[in-house]
Order: structure tokens, then C-alpha cells, then sequence
């Protein structure tokens, strides 16, 4: 049952695919935001693989985040998440993302919860909606 309170953490070690200048965010080689964002998300997810009914998962649908500061590549970071609110289908996390000298990045994540064949089916309508579509 998803309640208040399901916590995960994830680290990862940043290379150099996971930077700036990699990912199209700057020009640094630094621990992208769009890296830290994909970690966050990762991380708030992945909590609650267990907790979920055969069939479903969540999507992200909202992220507010703060980039603090700068880690750069050999550095190893590490995302917590709790899940602060349960309302129905829709979750609210905290996340926050550290250094071994600090707080990186934190922020608030919103997440849904959905039936994967329902949500892929309205995909796939979509896809052939616009293959068919003339150019």
C-alpha cells in the first residue's frame, strides 16, 4: 500500500556521459541537472516498484529542483527520496541529492500512478495517429 514515509536511495559515481557538455545543459564538466533530474526520478520510482499492483506504474508528471552546487566527474552522489503525500493516484516525494561535500540539488517530485496498458494503449493510438498524419 502506498503510504507517507516509502524512502530509497540510489549513488552513481558521475562520468562524463552524465555532464554538461555531454548532455547539451552547458559546457562544464560537471553533474548535469538534467543527470541529477533523471537520478531523482530514478530513485523516486524505483521506491515504489514493490508497493504496486500487477499492471500498474507511475509516471513523473512534476518537478520543482534546485542545482546547488557543482560535482565534478570521479565524484560519487547520492539521491534520497521520501514519499511525503498520497493523494489516490498522485504522489508527492522529496528528493534531494548530495556529494561527499554537501547537498547537491533537492527539490519536490510528483509522480502518478497509472494501469501500463491503459496509459500504453493511448501511446500507441498517439504513435499511429502521427505516422499517418500527412507531412
Amino acid at each position: 500500500m502506498l503510504e507517507p514515509g516509502i524512502k530509497n536511495t540510489i549513488e552513481l559515481t558521475v562520468t562524463r556521459d552524465k555532464c554538461a557538455g555531454a548532455l547539451g545543459s552547458g559546457d562544464l564538466d560537471v553533474f548535469a541537472t538534467p543527470a541529477m533530474i533523471a537520478l531523482m526520478e530514478e530513485t523516486a520510482w524505483k521506491s515504489l516498484v514493490p508497493y504496486l499492483e500487477p499492471g500498474e506504474s507511475t509516471v513523473g508528471t512534476a518537478l520543482e529542483v534546485r542545482h546547488l552546487s557543482a560535482t565534478p566527474v570521479g565524484l560519487k552522489v547520492r539521491c534520497e527520496t521520501e514519499l511525503t503525500e498520497v493523494d489516490r493516484r498522485r504522489l508527492v516525494f522529496r528528493v534531494k541529492v548530495y556529494d561527499p561535500f554537501g547537498l547537491v540539488g533537492e527539490g519536490r517530485h510528483e509522480r502518478f500512478v497509472i494501469q501500463y496498458e491503459k496509459f500504453m494503449k493511448k501511446v500507441d493510438e498517439k504513435r499511429s495517429a502521427a505516422e499517418s498524419a500527412p507531412n
